[in-house]
Protein backbone atom coordinates (compact mmCIF):
# COMPACT_ATOMS: atom_id res chain seq x y z
CA UNK A 1 0.00 0.00 0.00
CA UNK A 2 1.04 3.55 -0.59
CA UNK A 3 1.19 6.32 1.81
CA UNK A 4 -0.10 9.66 1.72
CA UNK A 5 0.28 12.54 4.28
CA UNK A 6 -3.45 14.37 5.12
CA UNK A 7 -3.38 17.85 6.27
CA UNK A 8 -5.80 20.41 8.08
CA UNK A 9 -5.27 23.42 9.57
CA UNK A 10 -7.99 26.12 10.97
CA UNK A 11 -6.71 28.79 13.30
CA UNK A 12 -3.37 28.34 13.47
CA UNK A 13 -4.26 24.78 14.64
CA UNK A 14 -2.65 22.47 12.09
CA UNK A 15 -2.90 18.51 11.86
CA UNK A 16 -1.02 16.18 9.95
CA UNK A 17 -2.05 12.58 9.36
CA UNK A 18 -0.08 10.15 7.66
CA UNK A 19 -1.74 7.12 5.94
CA UNK A 20 -0.39 3.71 4.86
CA UNK A 21 3.21 3.24 4.13
CA UNK A 22 4.79 6.43 4.52
CA UNK A 23 7.93 6.64 2.27
CA UNK A 24 10.65 9.36 0.64
CA UNK A 25 8.26 10.30 -1.92
CA UNK A 26 6.29 12.23 0.27
CA UNK A 27 9.02 14.05 2.22
CA UNK A 28 9.11 17.41 -0.29
CA UNK A 29 5.68 17.70 0.11
CA UNK A 30 5.37 17.42 3.76
CA UNK A 31 8.83 19.73 4.41
CA UNK A 32 7.06 22.09 1.75
CA UNK A 33 3.83 21.70 3.98
CA UNK A 34 6.17 22.08 7.33
CA UNK A 35 7.53 25.85 5.85
CA UNK A 36 4.74 27.00 5.04
CA UNK A 37 2.77 26.07 8.68
CA UNK A 38 5.54 27.75 10.24
CA UNK A 39 5.45 31.02 8.23
CA UNK A 40 1.76 31.11 9.36
CA UNK A 41 1.88 33.81 11.76
CA UNK A 42 -1.09 32.62 13.05
CA UNK A 43 0.53 29.49 13.81
CA UNK A 44 -0.25 27.80 17.28
CA UNK A 45 0.22 24.22 18.06
CA UNK A 46 0.63 21.21 15.23
CA UNK A 47 -0.83 17.34 16.16
CA UNK A 48 0.65 14.59 14.37
CA UNK A 49 -1.57 11.76 14.04
CA UNK A 50 0.43 7.67 12.89
CA UNK A 51 -2.34 5.86 14.00
CA UNK A 52 -3.32 4.81 10.71
CA UNK A 53 0.09 4.68 9.55
CA UNK A 54 1.36 0.72 8.35
CA UNK A 55 5.46 2.15 8.32
CA UNK A 56 7.25 5.22 8.12
CA UNK A 57 10.52 5.75 6.97
CA UNK A 58 13.66 6.72 8.21
CA UNK A 59 13.33 10.09 5.56
CA UNK A 60 9.93 10.96 7.07
CA UNK A 61 10.92 10.42 10.61
CA UNK A 62 13.95 13.26 9.93
CA UNK A 63 10.88 15.51 8.37
CA UNK A 64 8.74 14.97 11.79
CA UNK A 65 11.89 15.79 13.88
CA UNK A 66 12.75 18.74 12.11
CA UNK A 67 9.37 19.76 12.56
CA UNK A 68 9.71 19.02 16.34
CA UNK A 69 13.11 21.16 16.60
CA UNK A 70 12.00 24.33 14.98
CA UNK A 71 8.98 24.28 16.83
CA UNK A 72 11.11 24.18 20.22
CA UNK A 73 13.32 26.91 18.76
CA UNK A 74 11.22 29.20 17.00
CA UNK A 75 8.11 28.60 19.21
CA UNK A 76 9.12 27.18 22.52
CA UNK A 77 6.23 24.52 21.75
CA UNK A 78 6.51 20.75 21.72
CA UNK A 79 4.08 18.96 19.49
CA UNK A 80 1.87 16.59 20.10
CA UNK A 81 2.15 13.08 17.85
CA UNK A 82 -0.37 10.30 18.32
CA UNK A 83 0.73 6.42 17.81
CA UNK A 84 -1.09 4.18 18.34
CA UNK A 85 0.65 1.00 16.70
CA UNK A 86 2.79 -0.57 19.44
CA UNK A 87 5.92 -1.16 16.57
CA UNK A 88 5.88 2.32 15.55
CA UNK A 89 5.33 3.68 18.86
CA UNK A 90 8.53 1.66 19.74
CA UNK A 91 10.50 3.16 17.00
CA UNK A 92 9.92 6.37 17.87
CA UNK A 93 11.24 5.75 21.19
CA UNK A 94 13.89 4.02 20.72
CA UNK A 95 15.32 6.74 18.29
CA UNK A 96 14.38 9.56 20.97
CA UNK A 97 11.34 10.68 19.75
CA UNK A 98 10.05 11.02 23.29
CA UNK A 99 12.24 14.18 23.75
CA UNK A 100 10.74 15.78 20.84
CA UNK A 101 7.22 15.20 20.96
CA UNK A 102 4.65 14.84 23.27
CA UNK A 103 3.35 10.80 22.12
CA UNK A 104 0.11 9.98 22.82
CA UNK A 105 -0.83 6.24 22.58
CA UNK A 106 -4.21 6.36 22.52
CA UNK A 107 -6.86 7.17 19.33
CA UNK A 108 -8.32 10.84 18.55
CA UNK A 109 -12.08 11.26 19.65
CA UNK A 110 -12.46 13.60 17.12
CA UNK A 111 -11.84 13.88 13.25
CA UNK A 112 -11.31 16.89 11.48
CA UNK A 113 -11.52 17.40 7.99
CA UNK A 114 -8.37 16.55 6.48
CA UNK A 115 -7.05 16.89 2.72
CA UNK A 116 -4.33 15.04 1.24
CA UNK A 117 -0.69 17.40 0.53
CA UNK A 118 -0.99 18.42 -2.87
CA UNK A 119 1.94 16.85 -5.01
CA UNK A 120 4.59 18.84 -5.60
CA UNK A 121 6.65 18.17 -9.17
CA UNK A 122 8.97 15.40 -9.02
CA UNK A 123 12.43 16.74 -7.55
CA UNK A 124 15.52 15.96 -9.19
CA UNK A 125 18.04 13.47 -7.61
CA UNK A 126 20.08 16.07 -6.38
CA UNK A 127 16.94 17.08 -4.65
CA UNK A 128 16.13 14.43 -3.37
CA UNK A 129 19.49 13.30 -1.90
CA UNK A 130 19.47 16.54 -0.60
CA UNK A 131 16.27 15.89 1.24
CA UNK A 132 17.57 12.52 2.42
CA UNK A 133 20.53 13.81 3.98
CA UNK A 134 18.98 16.87 5.67
CA UNK A 135 16.14 14.57 7.31
CA UNK A 136 19.03 11.97 8.54
CA UNK A 137 21.07 14.85 9.44
CA UNK A 138 18.48 15.86 11.62
CA UNK A 139 17.87 12.35 13.39
CA UNK A 140 21.59 12.25 13.67
CA UNK A 141 21.41 15.14 15.92
CA UNK A 142 19.10 13.67 18.24
CA UNK A 143 21.28 11.31 20.03
CA UNK A 144 24.26 9.33 20.30
CA UNK A 145 22.30 6.09 19.22
CA UNK A 146 21.21 7.76 15.88
CA UNK A 147 23.99 9.61 15.21
CA UNK A 148 25.84 5.83 15.10
CA UNK A 149 22.93 4.53 13.48
CA UNK A 150 23.17 7.04 10.33
CA UNK A 151 26.41 8.29 9.43
CA UNK A 152 27.72 5.71 7.46
CA UNK A 153 24.56 6.49 5.51
CA UNK A 154 24.76 9.67 5.21
CA UNK A 155 28.37 9.67 4.89
CA UNK A 156 28.29 7.43 1.44
CA UNK A 157 25.04 10.01 0.25
CA UNK A 158 27.49 13.34 0.78
CA UNK A 159 30.70 11.16 -0.49
CA UNK A 160 28.43 10.35 -3.75
CA UNK A 161 26.77 14.20 -4.31
CA UNK A 162 29.89 15.93 -2.77
CA UNK A 163 27.07 17.22 -0.28
CA UNK A 164 28.87 20.46 1.82
CA UNK A 165 29.02 19.43 5.36
CA UNK A 166 26.64 21.03 8.01
CA UNK A 167 27.40 23.93 10.21
CA UNK A 168 28.34 22.98 13.54
CA UNK A 169 25.53 22.90 15.93
CA UNK A 170 25.39 25.50 18.58
CA UNK A 171 26.05 23.95 22.03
Amino acid sequence: MSGKVLAAAYDGLYELKFVGDVRLALSAELDGYIKGMFADPQFKSVLVDLSEADGIDSTSLGVLAKLSMQASDRFSYQPTLVSTRADITRILNTMGFDDLFNIIEAPLERTSQLAELPCLPLAGEDELRGQVIDAHRTLMSMNARNRETFKDLVAALEADADFPAPPPRAA
